[in-house]
């Protein structure tokens, strides 16, 4: 009869051969159930029901043992994507799905990252430059206080990703609408922004000194005592935009103000009324 309770196991959990938890599970509930038939048996129990009532013991086991299966599955998953300390340069991560990866302290200069799904993945302290996310998904990533110069975001999903404090020369941010981003107390005078939305992002403390940002779209967006000196938005258009400097008593903020361009642009009535009080040359905009 043992290996008829043996038999019996093997066809419950085959679809789970190979997950390590499972196995364990198997081999414990196959002593529990040798038990509880010696029992029935001692009672009086013939053979045929005491394994009828034995396996009947153990209840919906399918469910527990599906339960046990995701969680290890799941488990084996995160230990998977942790990369933290690794030597990656150039690796090839294209396409693949690592939520909430760890990649901390790694270089992964020049790696390809394109079309992958990353979501709440962190690069902290990283070298990631010339790295490319075209098309990847980067929802809830950290890439804060690390190396991505000259690094591609073609088409990248950019939501409440955070970008602060990080080296971002040379990297390109192409035909991408960033949502709820941080890019605070980072140097941006020589990052590429074209065909951008930026909606929720927060730039406060960064210098974007001389940036280009015409005919790019923007709301919600933060320039809270960032560096703006000769910045461009020819063309572009500001809803609820806004322009706070560290104190009411500077005036270096405002005459930074004064120094950008804002020729053909539209920007809500909101937004005109906090650059015209800090005497922003507005004379080309449209107001909306």
């Amino acid at each position: 009869m043992n290996s008829k309770l043996t038999d019996y196991l093997n066809s419950v959990f085959m679809p789970y051969d190979g997950v390590k938890s499972v196995a364990e599970l198997k081999a414990d509930l196959l002593s529990d159930l040798q038990e509880r038939y010696r029992e029935l048996r001692a009672e009086g129990k013939n053979d045929e029901t005491a394994f009828k009532l034995t396996v009947e013991s153990i209840g919906d086991i399918e469910q527990t043992i599906l339960e046990v299966a995701n969680l290890s599955r799941s488990l084996e998953r995160q230990a998977v994507t942790n990369f933290s300390g690794s030597s990656l340069a150039q690796s090839d991560f294209a396409g693949v799905t690592a939520h909430k990866g760890q990649f901390t302290g790694s270089a992964l200069h020049g790696s390809d990252f394109s079309g992958a799904d990353l979501t709440g993945s962190s690069f902290k302290s990283s070298d990631v430059r010339e790295a490319n996310f075209d098309g990847a998904n980067l929802t809830d990533c950290s890439l804060s206080t690390l190396d991505l110069a000259n690094a591609s975001f073609h088409k990248t999903i950019l939501v409440r990703t955070n970008f602060s404090k990080s080296g971002l020369d040379g990297a390109q941010f192409t035909g991408v609408r960033l949502t709820d981003v941080t890019l605070t107390m980072t140097d941006l005078r020589k990052t590429i922004f074209e065909g951008c939305v930026f909606d929720g992002v927060d730039f406060s403390y960064s210098d974007l000194s001389g940036q280009c940002l015409d005919g790019q779209t923007l709301i919600r967006v933060k320039f809270d005592k960032a560096a703006l000196n000769e910045v461009s938005f020819k063309g572009a258009t500001l809803k609820n935009v806004s322009f706070q400097s560290a104190s009411i008593f500077s005036k270096k903020y405002f005459r930074a103000i004064q120094t950008v361009c804002f020729d053909g642009a539209a920007m809500d009535k909101l937004t005109f009324a906090l650059l015209k009080g800090m005497e922003a040359n507005l004379s080309k905009v449209t107001v909306i």
